[in-house]
C-alpha cells in the first residue's frame, strides 16, 4: 500500500527531487494512515456504546476512508437493529473486501433476513471459510438445517466450527444419531464440539449416552458440567448433580441456574433458596432464569415471606415487567393464597403473552373464581389473542371448583366446535373428574367409552376419585383394575380403592386390597403437609405425634372441632 501511494506521488517528480522530497512523502502518509486507524477505532467505541448519530458524523468528515471504516459502520448499524442503513452503506462501498461481505451476511441472520443473507451470499466474488460458516449457522438458527446440510456438503475445506455447526442442526431437528456420526467423523475437535454433543444428548433426554461421551472428553469446561449438572437433574439426582457442582473451581451464573433449577424442580425449594444466598456472596448477579426458579421454589413451599424478598430482589434487578418473571409472580403469590398480589402481578407486565393470561386464569380457579376467569378469558379474545388447550385446561379447572357441571359441558364442547381444539387427555381427565364429584360417574364413564384415544393413568384416577362420591363399586373397580395394569406399583389406586370398600363396608375386600399391596410390594406413599411460621416451616405426617408443640396443637383441634359443632 504505501509503495502504491509512493509511485503516485512521485509520478510527476524528476529524480533529482525524489530523494529530498521522500521524507516528507513518507510523513504525511504515515500521518494520514494515523488519523484514519484513530477515527476507526473511536467509530468503533462508539458504535459499542450504542452512539449510532456520533459515530456516522465522525464517518462522513473523515477526509480519507479505508475499508475499514466502511466494515466498522456496516457492523454497527447492523448489531443496533438497523440493517437497512448497513444495507445502504454496503451497496454505496467503493471497495469491498470479503469481510464486508461476511459482515453484510452475518447482519442479514441476525436480523431474521435469512433469504437476503442467502442472496449475498451467492453474489460474493470468493469466500473464505467463514463465509461459509457464518451461512451455515444462519440456516441452522431459522431452523432450515437441509438447507444448511447442502451448503456443508458443498462446502471446500471444513474447519472446527463447520462441523460443531452442523451437529447442533441435527441436534435441533432431533436427529441425534446423524449428530453422533458427524462428531465421530471429525479430523479436529475442540471442547464446543464436545459440550455442543453432550448437550444434544442431555436434551433429548439420552442421558445414559451424555454420560459416556462426558467420560470421554478430554478437558472439561464449565459448560459441559454445566450441562452434566442438567442432566442429572432430569434425572433426579441431585446428590450426583451436587458433587459435579462442587467440583467448578470458578462458578458461572449458568452453572448456579442449573443447579437452583434442578433443585426447585425436585422439590427441594429450601435448597434452591439457601444456593441463591451463596450464589450473591459470590458476586453474581441473578438474572431472570434464576428468579423464575426461585419463585417457583417458593411456590412450591407455599413460602411467602421468601416469595416477596425475591419479588424485592425482582424490582432491584429490574425485571418486574419481564414476562416470565411475572408469570412466575402470579403463580407463586397465587399459591400463597394471595390474590390481590397475583392480580397486581398480572398488571405489572407490559406485553402479556397467553402464558401470562393462562397463569391468571388458572389463578383465579385454583381459588373458585369462576366469573374473573371466565372475565380474563373474554379479555383475551379483546386483546386478539388465540386461546389454547391450556386455557381452556384452566377454565375447566375454574368450573371444577365451583361445582359447575353444565359450564363445563359447555365450555368443553366450545373449544372443539368453536376453537377448533382437539381436547387432550388431561381436559378429559378433567372434566371427568368434575362429573364425577357430582354424582354423575356413569356419564363420566361414557365419556371415556367415547374418547378418540386409548384413556391414561390422568382419565382413569379421576373416574377412580369419582367413585368415592357415588359409591359405584363395579366401576371403581373397574378404574382400579385399568390404573393397575399401566402402574402396577401405583400405590393410590390400592388406597382409593380401599377406601371405597371401607366406607361400603366391605371389609374383606379392603383386607384383599392391602393384601394385594403386600404381595406386590407396593408401599403407600407418605403424605405430609406444611406451614410456615416466623420463617420456620413446619411439617406434618398423618398420625405422627413427634412435633415439639403436638398438644397445644391437639388442643387447637379440639377447640375448632368444638366450635365446627356448635355452628352445625
Amino acid at each position: 500500500m504505501l509503495v502504491l501511494w509512493l509511485s503516485r506521488a512521485t509520478l510527476l517528480q524528476t529524480p533529482s527531487s525524489i530523494n529530498s522530497s521522500l521524507p516528507s512523502i513518507i510523513n504525511r502518509y504515515l500521518h494520514s494512515f494515523r488519523d484514519v486507524y484513530t477515527s476507526n477505532l473511536r467509530i468503533s467505541n462508539l458504535l459499542r456504546a450504542g452512539k449510532m448519530d456520533l459515530a456516522r458524523q465522525l464517518f462522513d468528515e473523515m477526509p480519507t476512508r479505508d475499508v475499514v471504516s466502511w466494515n466498522a459502520l456496516i457492523t454497527g448499524y447492523w448489531k443496533n437493529g438497523c440493517i437497512l442503513e448497513s444495507k445502504r452503506l454496503f451497496d454505496s462501498m467503493p471497495m469491498r473486501n470479503i469481510v464486508s461481505w461476511n459482515s453484510m451476511i452475518a447482519g442479514c441472520v441476525e436480523n431474521g433476513r435469512i433469504d437476503t443473507a442467502f442472496a449475498y451470499f451467492s453474489e460474493m466474488p470468493e469466500r473464505n471459510t467463514a463465509s461459509w460458516n457464518v451461512m451455515i449457522s444462519g440456516f441452522i438458527k431459522h431452523k432450515r438445517v437441509e438447507e444448511a446440510v447442502e451448503i456443508f456438503e458443498r462446502m471446500p475445506r471444513r474447519n472446527v466450527i463447520s462441523y460443531t455447526a452442523m451437529i447442533d442442526g441435527y441436534a435441533q431437528k432431533g436427529e441425534i444419531v446423524k449428530a453422533r456420526e458427524l462428531f465421530e467423523s471429525m479430523p479436529i475437535r475442540n471442547e464446543v464440539s464436545w459440550t455442543v454433543m453432550i448437550s444434544a444428548y442431555v436434551e433429548s433426554d439420552q442421558f445414559d449416552a451424555a454420560r459416556e461421551l462426558f467420560g470421554r472428553m478430554p478437558n472439561k469446561n464449565v459448560v459441559a458440567v454445566t450441562a452434566m449438572i442438567t442432566g442429572y437433574c432430569k434425572e433426579g439426582k441431585m446428590e450426583d448433580a451436587k458433587l459435579l457442582f462442587e467440583e467448578i473451581q470458578c462458578k458461572d451464573d449458568v452453572c448456579f441456574n442449573a443447579m437452583i433449577t434442578g433443585y426447585a424442580q425436585n422439590g427441594r425449594g429450601e435448597e434452591a433458596l439457601r444456593l441463591l444466598v451463596d450464589m450473591i456472596r459470590s458476586r453474581l448477579r441473578p438474572d431472570q432464569y434464576t428468579l423464575v426458579s426461585i419463585l417457583a421454589a417458593c411456590s412450591s413451599l407455599a413460602s411467602l415471606t421468601e416469595g416477596r424478598q425475591t419479588h424485592a430482589l425482582v424490582f432491584k434487578s429490574r425485571f418486574d415487567t419481564h414476562v416470565s418473571v411475572g408469570n412466575a409472580l402470579i403463580t407463586m403469590y397465587s399459591k400463597c393464597g394471595c390474590l390481590s398480589d397475583f392480580e397486581a402481578a398480572f398488571e405489572h407486565i407490559i406485553s402479556p403473552n397467553i402464558v401470562s393470561w393462562n397463569t391468571i386464569i388458572a389463578a383465579f380457579a385454583q381459588h373458585g373464581l369462576y366469573e374473573k376467569a371466565i372475565c380474563i378469558f373474554k379479555k383475551i379474545e379483546l386483546n386478539g389473542i388465540e386461546p389454547d388447550g391450556i386455557t381452556f385446561l384452566s377454565l375447566l379447572s375454574a368450573f371444577g371448583h365451583a361445582g359447575m357441571v353444565k359450564e363445563s359441558l359447555y365450555w368443553f364442547d366450545s373449544m372443539k366446535n368453536n376453537y377448533n381444539l382437539a381436547p387432550r387427555s388431561e381436559h378429559y381427565a378433567c372434566l371427568i373428574d368434575i362429573l364425577g364429584r357430582s354424582g354423575h360417574v356413569e356419564h363420566a364413564y361414557k365419556m371415556i367409552q367415547d374418547m378418540p384415544f386409548e384413556a391414561d393413568l390422568g382419565v382413569w384416577g379421576s373416574l377412580l376419585a369419582g367413585c368415592r362420591f357415588s359409591l359405584n363399586i363395579e366401576l371403581a373397580e373397574l378404574a382400579a383394575q385399568k390404573i393397575m395394569k399401566l402402574d402396577p406399583r401405583n400405590s393410590g389406586a390400592y388406597v382409593m380403592l380401599s377406601n371405597i370398600y371401607a366406607a361400603s363396608n366391605l371389609w374383606r375386600k379392603v383386607t384383599e386390597v392391602r393384601g394385594l399391596m403386600k404381595e406386590n410390594e407396593v408401599k403407600k406413599q407418605t403424605a405430609f403437609s406444611w406451614m410456615e411460621i416466623d420463617n420456620v416451616v413446619h411439617c406434618f405426617v398423618g398420625g405422627d405425634a413427634s412435633h415439639l408443640a403436638i398438644h397445644d396443637i391437639h388442643t387447637v383441634i379440639v377447640q375448632l372441632y368444638s366450635q365446627m359443632k356448635d355452628i352445625a
